[in-house]
């Protein structure tokens, strides 16, 4: 079994939902987090996601690209918004200096706040790092100071050095079907580096679909391409790639059960 650690299956509606989500179980992925990106209705919405299957898990939080829509939302807000059996994770937050769609201010607050949510309920943080190296690494810094907390960086696409920070503050590395793409070579050298009780997989769909399916809408089913250029950068079989990164998601999603 494969797992899509990250997935927005909110993008899609209705009979299309259901049949993305049988797709993905015909093709071996047997579990999926479908991410929130706001709170309110938002959250409501990917809590609906995951309890109308009995495969999908869900994570609430505010995407960097949304921190700026009203006020910042308080740690108590956010742990209400998880007090769910189905959410497994807080999340996306994080930094994201490539769009600069929110202040960055109101970015940096919503990430500590997110951590604070991750430290006080034990559920893993779900990060967005794009163009945010150095601010990212400084905030895990101090904030692990603070009191750990679980973290993945999804849809990795930073430098190597951010992700040492990571594994040496805990934390675990997620690769989509960027992992995939010809110019990736950079993506592809961390993917080697990272110790393997870290690895997962993802597709971040309805985004960045994987080669050979580039250009199509991204969904589930299209994590087995990304697991299986992982398996060949790791000298990996997939099957064992898959029980690896199946064993970790269960290790750092606790509540996925």
């Amino acid at each position: 079994m494969i797992v899509d650690s990250h997935c927005h299956l909110d993008h899609f509606q209705g009979a299309e939902q259901a049949d993305v989500v049988a797709r993905a179980r015909a093709a071996g992925v047997g579990v999926m987090v479908t991410i929130g990106t706001r709170i309110g209705p938002g959250a409501t919405t990917v809590r609906e996601i995951a309890d109308r299957y009995d495969n999908v898990f869900a994570a609430v939080g505010i995407h960097p690209h949304n921190a700026g829509e009203g006020e910042v939302p308080s740690v108590e807000t956010l742990l209400a918004e998880a007090d769910h059996p189905k959410v497994v994770a807080i999340g996306e937050s994080g930094l994201d200096y490539f769009y600069d769609k929110a202040p960055r201010e109101a970015q940096k607050l919503g990430f500590r706040r997110h951590i604070a949510a991750a430290r006080q309920s034990g559920l893993p943080l779900v990060i967005h790092a794009r163009e945010a190296d150095a601010d990212i690494a400084s905030i895990l810094e101090e904030e692990d100071a603070a009191g750990t907390f679980p973290f993945l960086l999804h849809c990795f696409s930073s430098g190597a050095e951010l992700a040492r920070t990571a594994v040496r503050l805990g934390g675990y590395i997620s690769f989509s079907g960027m992992l995939t793409f010809p110019k990736s070579d950079a993506i592809r050298a961390v993917a080697a580096e990272v110790p393997a009780e870290r690895l997962l997989v993802e597709t971040d769909s309805p985004y960045l679909a994987p080669v050979p399916l580039r250009g199509k809408r991204c969904e589930p089913a299209y994590t087995v391409h990304t697991a299986a250029r992982l398996a060949e950068v790791r000298g990996l079989g997939l099957e064992a790639l898959a029980a690896l990164t199946t064993g970790n998601f269960r290790r750092l999603f606790s509540r996925a059960r």
